[in-house]
Formats: structure tokens, sequence, C-alpha cells
């Protein structure tokens, strides 16, 4: 009367969907003006700085430095690595191709060390170079930039996983019910 178990076949669609949050998670890490890091009389984004006050900001584009270049680089990379991985998961689970599964893990993992080392870089050559006192903090926008390198974490594991899985993610073996009743 009632079974409960893992039905893989319905849940194989959860990994591209938690891709696709990832994307949207960098690409709102990519594009936010309202800044990575910010003080009371100065806040940046990736791209741009401001000094100043309220009515009156001062803008410059931290395209100067050299490490701000690398870090929107780095973040571009991971980012078209994400869309890359989106898509073959895409064509993977559709087209019930295992091979591709350990390929996209891969990629997954490339991407997260390319994002992790710009995450990494940003806020320590931003502090050392441009903030010389007073306090400050990372904005939401930058959070979301490390919340979509901590879905790719866990994505790429499972994606390195499931070829162990492959027959019961494609319907081709009996359900284990964790509960029967009688």
């Amino acid at each position: 009367m009632f079974k409960c178990g893992l039905a893989f076949p319905r849940c194989r669609w959860i990994l591209p969907l938690l891709l696709l949050l990832a994307i949207i998670f960098d690409i709102i890490a990519l594009a936010a003006e309202s800044g990575w890091v910010n003080s009371k009389y100065h806040y940046a984004s990736l791209w741009y700085q401001y000094r100043g006050r309220e009515p009156k900001w001062e803008p410059s584009s931290l395209m100067e430095y050299g490490w701000a270049q690398t870090t929107a680089a780095l973040m571009i990379i991971g980012c078209i690595l994400l869309i890359i991985c989106f898509i073959l998961s895409i064509l993977a689970l559709c087209k019930e191709q295992p091979g591709l599964l350990r390929l996209i893990g891969f990629l997954l993992f490339i991407a997260v060390l390319v994002q992790f080392i710009g995450l990494v870089t940003y806020p320590v050559k931003f502090t050392d170079v441009l903030i010389q006192s007073g306090s400050y903090e990372y904005s939401w926008s930058y959070g979301l930039g490390w919340g979509a390198t901590i879905l790719m974490i866990g994505c790429g594991i499972f994606f390195c996983c499931l070829p162990k899985y492959e027959d019961e993610l494609y319907g081709l073996t009996k359900p284990y019910y964790i509960y029967e009743s009688a």
C-alpha cells in the first residue's frame, strides 16, 4: 500500500537545476553594481570602485589593477565552464550518456578551482591595495559568488559518484524500497 524509496529517474533532474541556480548566482555576482565590498565612504563591485559620500560618489575603474583583471577573468572563465557543464548535464541525462557524467564532474572541479582563486584573490588584494584604514564588509553579491562555488562543489561530487548508479539512474533496475507496508 505505502512504499517509500529513492526514485533515481525522478531525481536525476535535480543536479541540472542546481547547476542552473549556480549559473544564476554567478551571473548576479558578476553583474552586481551594488558592490562586493562596502564601507562608509567606499564601495566596490568587481568592475568599479566608488569613493565619497551618499549624494556624490566618484567612480573609478578597478580594471587598472592587474589583480582586478585576473579576478574578473577567473570569474568569467568559471561561469563559462559552469554553463558548459549545465549543457552537458542536460545532454547526459536526456540522451542517457553516462560517460559524460564524470567529465562534467571534472569540469566542475576545474571551475571551482578557478572561481576559488578569484574569490580569494579579490579581498586579499583589495584590502591590501585600496583599503588603508576603517572597517568594511563584503556584500551579498560577493556571497552569491561563494554560493555558486559551493553549489558547484556539491554538484561535482554528485556527478563523479553518479556513474556507480547508472542502472538506477536510467530506470533499468527494480527500485529498492526502504519501507513496504503489507
